[in-house]
């Protein structure tokens, strides 16, 4: 049997993909080496699972496509050439070279789809070109503005703090963001704090707590952004991306109007409900803030999705704007950007004008995109190392701050453009929910144990058993009742937005499709559990009041993206229809006929999860180990919660999970560290 046969009949058995298969075929008609044809096929596959390459030194040839060992050696068996000898074919193959389906880097011993090594160039240079393009502006005063201390809002939390045990140093530390206790007259620092009978006086303490003792990543988040092209704000939950990323819009505008210069501003985010997320954050941020009205009045409040904003062509891959059609703006901030893929990254850098300003904000330890590349946390590869001396130097000159700790002497310009947002100002000390989280994503097993010892009012472990599957079942049913009982005939924008935003106070997650504790076998059950409860009324459709759902397919003529819900409602024709909110913060609503493919989404994945926050989270992970079992996969289930996490589980294939990475074969992260 040839390669290209046992590649036919792993493609009829589902163990690879049929487009896998036919692109093997495809170089099959120019080159009959059977190792180029099993190498070509590989690629393919391991694009299909989030791989942007594949790198030949690391080829598992025990579990080729994941397969058993007897079926690895198997179809090795009809490549009559050795692993070791597979880079000189590759060399000397007329499929592999510029222009040809395949590209091998030599150096790195990596091999592409010609397409994606193209991608991964442009993107690699793209941002390399942005991260060059700085100013030195002293933003010294403007920063200081932004930044200020608030008293006013200090004060009554050190009220109500000194009636019961209090601890001057975790107050200062925690609320003034002090990294130098050392230098500290503590004394003289308590004496404030105990005495202090109005916001007013709590101004003696900038003298004893000067801003060279504290350090405010956000602040300097906003320093290093404000002053390049190109910049990364990344932190996790809680850490104030938007009210960070609010600030630099403040003060990019004040920059403008001070050179008579109008900005043209655009927030995106890769999904609608992710863009309509960000339009309320943005809301919210701006009317918390103490910014002047006319700076204020130009900080934009409407996001939408990526793909709205480059121009979707029907039935194409292309987009209206590109390097020939740039978009017009002077600045661009792309929210979740983990979850935005390769392809769609150089896709929107192409189109991207040479003078504007790319800011990125998500939290590069979340899981990467659906599709093929991991380009947030390849370019945070280097975030922990530090800045250049030149960068360090002069970001302490405009915020007081001693960043000697945080240089490194080989940075290039990308280390320069990253900020790390460290401090969850949602989750403290007490927070089980921040507590497992950062466990979790340093991989230390034994915090994880100490978390659960300490038995946090926020977080709560279940095993997995007959009896937990029904109590599951049953917190699903109360989970579900808030937002059900507000359902009504053909509601009002308001009462629809309510509707929505409650269902968003608590979700089901579950790290697998299949099975009772899958997608599916999980939305039947709560389906029936309501049903029997009376909570909702499910006849032969499969349309009912009250019935949310998920789009799974892009809809770019309706507006609706993958990872969209809408819940399904009676208008006043006793039709059904299905609402959503859409990016830009208004509802609609569609009969379910018009609807792109869709899910119901009482229980959706981990995956699908990523871009929303919950009130109340439940997350399951599955009995015995599977794949997609990742610290990443647990560490985004974890950060969708709020305030409450209950987690049903075997600890033992958590822990195995929270040991496993995952890792992304790409060239984007050497190449980044290029100059």
């Amino acid at each position: 049997m040839s390669v290209l046969q046992c590649l036919k009949e792993l493609a009829n058995e589902n163990k690879i993909r049929q487009l896998d298969y036919q692109f093997a075929r495809f170089i099959s008609n120019y080159e009959s080496d059977p190792a180029i044809i099993l190498l070509a096929c590989l690629t393919s596959y391991q694009l299909g699972k989030g791989h942007v390459c594949i790198d030949l030194k690391n080829i598992d040839t025990n579990a080729l496509f994941d397969l058993n060992l007897t079926r690895s050696h198997l179809l090795l068996a009809e490549v009559p050439s050795r692993n070791n000898t597979w880079p000189i074919l590759l060399a000397n193959s007329m499929v592999v070279g510029e222009g040809a389906p395949l590209q091998f880097v030599t150096d790195a011993n990596k091999l592409y789809l010609q397409r994606y090594w193209a991608y991964e160039l442009q993107v690699a240079q793209q941002l390399k070109d942005l991260a060059k393009q700085s100013q030195q502006p002293d933003l010294s005063a403007s920063l200081n503005r932004l930044f200020k201390r608030d008293y006013g809002f200090l004060f009554p939390i050190l009220a109500k703090e000194r009636e019961a045990d209090f601890s001057a140093q975790s107050f200062v530390a925690k609320y003034l963001d002090v990294v130098k206790k050392g230098r500290i007259s503590w004394q003289d620092v308590e004496q404030v704090l105990f005495t202090a009978k109005n916001a007013q006086e709590l101004h003696a303490l900038d003298s004893l707590i000067p801003e060279a003792y504290c350090l405010n990543w956000q602040k300097l988040s906003v320093a290093v952004a404000a002053t390049r092209h190109f910049s990364v704000i990344s932190g996790g939950p809680g850490t104030g991306k938007t009210t960070t990323v609010t600030k630099l819009l403040a003060l990019l505008i004040e920059q403008g109007l001070l050179a008579q210069q109008a900005l043209t501003i655009k927030l995106v985010a890769p999904t609608g409900k992710a863009a309509a997320r960000l339009t309320e954050s943005i809301a919210g941020a701006k009317g918390k803030l103490d910014l002047q009205v006319s700076v204020a009045d130009l900080i934009p409040e409407q996001a939408g999705t990526i793909h709205r904003l480059l121009g979707v062509i029907p039935n194409r891959q292309a987009f209206r704007h590109n390097k020939d059609n740039p978009l017009h703006l002077d600045v661009l901030v792309v929210d979740e950007a983990s979850m935005v893929d390769l392809p769609l990254m150089a896709k929107l850098l192409a189109a991207l004008p040479p003078h504007a300003r790319l800011i990125l904000l998500g939290d590069k330890d979340q899981l990467a995109s659906v599709e093929a590349g991991s380009v947030l946390a390849d370019i945070c590869a280097y975030a922990e190392l530090g800045y250049s001396g030149g960068q360090a130097n002069w970001l302490s000159k405009i915020t007081d701050y001693e960043l000697t700790q945080y240089q490194a002497s080989d940075a290039t310009a990308i280390y320069d453009s990253l900020c790390l947002l460290r401090k969850s100002y949602r989750f403290d000390a007490e927070s089980g929910i921040g507590c497992l989280a950062g466990a979790v994503n340093r991989g230390d097993l034994n915090e994880f144990d100490r978390v659960w010892e300490n038995q946090h009012d926020d977080i709560h472990l279940h095993p997995l058993s007959t009896e937990a599957y029904d109590a599951l079942i049953t917190m699903a049913q109360q989970g579900y009742q808030d937002y059900l009982a507000k359902v009504v005939v053909s509601p009002s924008e308001d009462e629809a937005k309510s509707i929505l935003r409650s269902f968003n106070d608590f979700q089901i997650l579950t790290a697998i499709r299949e099975g009772d504790f899958g997608v599916h076998g999980l939305n039947q059950r709560i389906e029936k559990a309501l049903q029997s409860a009376r909570k909702i009324r499910k006849n032969q459709s499969e349309w009912y009041a009250g019935r949310p759902i998920m789009i799974i397919n892009n809809d770019h003529g309706l507006g609706l993206y993958n990872g969209d819900i809408g819940i399904c409602m009676q208008d006043e024709d006793d039709r059904m229809r299905v609402y959503f909110e859409m990016a830009d913060g208004n509802v609609q609503s569609f009969l379910p006929s018009r609807l792109p493919p869709h899910q119901t989404v009482f229980a959706m994945t981990i995956h699908k999860s990523q871009g929303s926050e919950f009130r109340h989270t439940v997350m399951i992970l599955p009995n015995r180990f599977n794949p997609v079992l990742t610290r990443e996969l647990v560490y985004t289930g974890i950060t969708r919660a709020k305030e409450k996490l209950d987690i049903f589980t075997n600890v033992t294939v958590m822990k195995k999970a929270i040991k496993l990475r995952t890792e992304r074969v790409s060239g984007l992260m050497t190449l980044l560290n290029k100059d």
